[in-house]
């Protein structure tokens, strides 16, 4: 069986990707490959083995643009309104909280915030499928 190990974006501005997943994430450098024109580096943290990759283009100097293809990453925490208010202290700007229930009972938690080069990501509350 297969087992999902990373997925990757890619980012302008190194400094600033390192800082705002950490800040955002707790995601710290788990491993660095140089290359003579790109850089990847490997996120994580301990609450789970699911790595994000880093691609640094060397000579790109404009941000790359999303298109319509990209959806978002996903991350679970367990007190969505703490992190949101955790987020919000450090000038993250988290979109607001939304209580999914579109048949009456709220199945999910969460806001969206961006990465500095437009990512979404969505921070859910742990329960139900959402652990």
């Amino acid at each position: 069986m297969a087992r999902m190990i990373h997925s990757m974006i890619r980012v302008l501005d190194e400094a600033r990707s390192l800082s705002f997943y950490e800040t955002a994430f707790g995601l710290t450098v788990a491993d660095r490959l140089d290359f003579p024109t790109f850089t990847l580096i490997y996120l994580s943290n301990e609450e789970t083995s699911f790595e994000l990759e880093l691609t640094v283009n060397k000579d790109r100097t404009e941000p790359y643009p999303l298109g319509e293809g990209y959806g978002h990453l996903a991350v679970s925490v367990p007190d969505v309104a703490a992190e949101h208010a955790r987020l919000e202290a450090a000038g993250l700007s988290p979109r607001k909280i939304v209580d999914f229930a579109p048949a009456g009972a709220v199945i999910a938690r969460f806001f969206f915030i961006a990465d500095p080069d437009g990512y979404q990501i969505e921070v859910l509350e742990r329960g139900g499928r959402y652990l």
